[in-house]
């Protein structure tokens, strides 16, 4: 339905006065505003409800009987609509009695419409009222039609074919949702008439909304059995909308996209919002959710069984919805609805719609063309309002192989026109999403924007830009998190930093920092000098990275840092569960080349060169008589590594890059060859290295469970500084894939084996207490287990090596494993408190003789979840 407000100003001057520009704004908002009001007032909301459950009935359909107008209620029953007295409402749904409602001047502006489940017969196929006293699956014809849509749809899913390709055109747009009069009272977009111009009605929900963002992609996707080979080949893409304003703009997209990801009711778990739903035609579909037969209809002219589903627990992962089987032998899935539950687990969002359409090509092959999917979301009652709306088509597809690798449609790499998207929007862009380049423009010659945006900037980018509209920020100043911290050694650090950009040299970038110690009164700094050989827009890390540097450091960290995901001196990893007492002061300089392809491989070869000091309770004395404590050592190395993660998404930020998921294992193999002689190194030595990580989606919504296990051996006589260190967290914020109760330095070994498990539960278990599932938390379990083992050649307790000129005292605190009794420590969560919070309470199992060992200890995190 159109959105039409006309805009009038007044300007008087026949009196001896004239309304100035800034008054005609004031008033002409004035009016927009009265106009909003009294459109608000002619109009009817409300909901659709089920009348014996009380739950909302999506997608209802509400018309005017002699009028012919009406509207949609949404995915939960949500319905605005013009009023019209002295008319006649007629309310219909699938699966449910239609009904009227006469419309007069007393007719509150709120209705609430209650549906009643109708029952008919179909001859073989009963369909009768979802509520029934008690569900059975026994008996039950709709489980039986399940039992062979499930089976049928081996027949029809693409993969089974031999080859195919086809064209996928995508669109996503995230704007404000929602709107009303208010929120142009005051704010940033208060006295803007122009703000007209960007409003329009979302045809999915009926609410007032303003397209923020706007992503278009064009994708041809190819696949082949014999042999096994799959591509994304991408022909057309763009950005236009606010995010352009960011520099990492890109992962507002990305991060969209990846919990708003393409669905597939062919596989038997969905991900969706990052979490695994189970599919409705799932392997576990029979067990997961309910079904019920509740009507026969047309689409397309197919004559259709629709089955009406629901999660035999409400607040699991899982939808509600409806399927349309084709009422034949075929068993196909014509028409596919999908929504979240009244009473969902799901974080943040308010409705979620999805609903596909598969359609038979001229072959008679069965494929997807259609899949529409709008989410509406909210933080809090006091912030803006969004919504999401992602609308994917299909089209151009192919069956016969050729041996033509070159895509079948024409190549528009770098294409950013809109005219390249054309041949395969399903429908025109609205006003608004056109007009999204002249909305940057308005907001951005808005007083105090600019210092608005620099701020926000500095907070979700942890850096500040120096640049300035029309002038690209060739240097951005920080991390901002990092310019104050502290430790025992330096007491207060103050550090100030940055890193250059593709605006200043195309290829060349410089990143660095200087920090001063108020204690010590040391100097500090870490300085890289990188050349890339690809074209990276903004920093040199974007992938696929392909890239020589080279790193001068000198400055004080824990052995353990080196594990760290953020920077060591980020004012949160600086707070820690225990003192610290032994430090190292590394100076080192470090040439790296690295080498990345889009297949998920990653090439790297290092050489470095670095000398360390002891600090604090920490000593470098050899095991050799009347040896007196070394001021310092240098080790001289070269480093080689292999990394492979197929299907890895990227997020790409200032700071660093962060993987948001795994499609497959992760496997990373590492050797590292110590070069004595070589610019001063004092040891030979090899250090291998092994790592796999996998996440693994649970069956049935009980959530997904990680898995890490390394292992490393030093092969050769080494000082301690050498060995191998546990990967530990000494912080008060939990961090991944480290042990958090084993202190600094605590275990020092030449072999190990680490195995890391966590399963988080999605509040499967908690769901099942009443009182619990209102609160939405959801449990967590994680073991971890160390096994490790000293070596006769490198244990310095041992009488054989009392001479060694190699081995050295171990500090004050560091310890040998005893290779027959691996160290445990057990975790118990609770997530998603207040919808923000982690806590999870650690446990440490054993080696608990040991002085240094803290039997529990319990930590937080701040997480965005949905």
């Amino acid at each position: 339905m159109p959105f039409h407000i006309i805009l009038i100003t007044f300007a008087h001057e026949k009196n001896g006065y004239s309304i100035k520009m800034r008054g005609r704004q004031k008033l002409s908002l004035l009016v927009l505003l009265l106009l909003c009001g009294q459109m608000l007032q002619a109009q009817i909301t409300g909901r659709v409800i089920d009348d014996a459950t009380e739950e909302p009935v999506p997608m209802a359909t509400l018309i005017y009987k002699n009028l012919g107008v009406g509207t949609k209620a949404d995915a939960q029953g949500r319905f605005t609509l013009a009023r019209h007295n002295h008319e006649r409402l007629v309310i219909s749904c699938v699966g449910y009695e239609t009904q009227e409602k006469a419309i007069r001047q007393g007719t509150p502006s709120q209705l609430t419409i209650r549906m009643k489940p109708n029952q008919l017969s179909l001859g073989e196929v009963t369909v009768t009222s979802r509520r029934s006293s008690r569900y059975r699956r026994k008996n039950n014809p709709a489980v039986e039609l399940m039992r062979k849509v499930i089976a049928a749809k081996k027949q029809t899913d693409l993969r089974q074919k031999d080859y195919y390709r086809y064209a996928n055109y995508q669109k996503l747009m995230v704007g404000l949702n929602d709107l009303k009069p208010k929120d142009f009272q005051s704010g940033l977009l208060a006295n803007k008439p122009w703000i007209i111009d960007h409003l329009e009605l979302c045809p999915y929900n009926n609410k007032l909304i303003m397209p923020l963002s706007l992503e278009e992609t064009v994708t041809e996707r190819s696949f082949r059995r014999d042999p096994h080979e799959s591509s994304n080949n991408q022909l057309a893409h763009r950005i236009t909308g606010l995010t352009n304003l960011f520099q990492t703009g890109d992962l507002v997209n990305l991060v969209s996209q990846e919990y708003f990801n393409d669905v597939d009711i062919y596989q038997d778990n969905i991900r969706l919002l990052r979490h695994p739903f189970t599919s409705p035609i799932g392997r576990d579909a029979i067990l997961f959710y309910h079904f019920y037969i509740t009507d026969t209809t047309y689409v397309d002219n197919d004559k259709c069984y629709v089955l009406d589903f629901t999660p035999s627990t409400q607040q699991d992962f899982g939808f509600r919805g409806q399927l349309f089987v084709m009422a034949d032998s075929s068993y196909l899935v014509k028409r596919c609805t999908l929504s979240l539950p009244n009473v969902t687990g799901v974080n943040w969002v308010e409705g979620l719609y999805c609903q596909q359409e598969f359609s038979r090509l001229e072959g008679g092959e069965w494929v997807l063309t259609r899949d529409d999917m709008v989410a509406e979301m909210a933080v809090t009652d006091f912030t803006a309002k969004l919504i999401v709306v992602r609308n994917t088509a299909r089209s151009h597809f192919e069956f016969e192989d050729v041996t033509d690798p070159t895509p079948s449609l024409e190549s528009r790499e770098a294409d950013t026109s809109s005219a390249a998207f054309e041949e395969f929007r399903p429908a025109p862009l609205t006003s608004s999403e056109s007009s999204l380049g002249l909305l940057v423009e308005r907001i951005e010659g808005t007083r105090g924007f600019k210092y608005l945006l620099a701020a926000m900037k500095a907070l979700f980018e942890n850096y500040i830009e120096t640049g300035s509209k029309d002038q690209p920020s060739k240097v951005d100043i920080g991390p901002v998190l990092s310019s104050i911290s502290s430790n025992f050694n330096d007491g207060l650090r103050l550090r100030i930093g940055g890193q250059t950009t593709a605006a200043l040299h195309p290829h060349l970038f410089l990143k660095g920092y200087y920090a001063h110690a108020m204690k010590s009164h040391e100097n500090y700094y870490d300085g890289t000098l990188t050349y890339a050989f690809s074209h990276p827009k903004y920093l040199p890390h974007e992938f696929p990275a392909r890239t020589i540097s080279f790193q001068s450091r000198r400055d004080v960290a824990l052995p353990s840092d080196k594990y760290l995901d953020t920077d060591k001196d980020n004012v949160f990893s600086a707070l820690k569960i225990s003192e610290i007492d032994k430090m190292l002061l590394y100076n080192s300089q470090t040439l790296t080349a690295e080498y990345e392809q889009k297949s998920g491989l990653r090439l790297a070869a290092q050489l470095k060169t670095e000398k360390v000091n002891p600090i604090g309770n920490m000593t470098f004395t050899p095991l050799t008589p009347l040896s007196t404590p070394l001021s310092s050592l240098r080790y001289s190395e070269a480093t080689f590594s292999l990394r492979f993660s197929p299907g890895e998404t990227i997020l790409e930020t200032k700071e660093r890059r962060r993987t948001l998921h795994y499609n497959a294992p992760v496997v990373r193999l590492q050797h590292t060859v110590g070069l004595k002689g070589f610019l001063g190194g004092q040891y030979n030595y090899n250090y291998t290295e092994l790592e796999a990580w996998k996440r693994f989606w649970m069956p049935m919504s009980f959530g997904a469970m990680k898995l890490r296990l390394r292992m490393g051996a030093q092969w050769n006589r080494v000082p301690f500084p050498l060995l191998i260190m546990p990967e530990t967290n000494m912080a008060y914020f939990l961090k991944s894939n480290s042990f958090d109760l084993i202190n600094n330095m605590e275990f020092l070994n030449d072999r190990f084996v680490s195995l890391q498990m966590g399963w988080d539960l999605n509040g499967k278990l908690f769901n099942l207490v009443p009182l619990l599932k209102r609160l939405k938390w959801r449990e967590y379990i994680g073991v971890q287990c160390l096994w490790g083992k000293l070596t006769d050649k490198n244990n310095p307790l041992l009488a054989e090596n009392s001479a060694s000129g190699v081995l050295m005292y171990f500090p004050e605190g560091s310890y040998a494993m005893d290779g027959k009794q691996p160290y445990w420590e057990v975790a118990f969560g609770i997530h998603n408190i207040l919808k923000l919070i982690t806590v999870e309470y650690i446990r440490r199992l054993n080696y608990l003789d040991l002085p240094t060992a803290q039997k529990q200890v319990v930590k937080m995190a701040m997480e965005f979840k949905f």
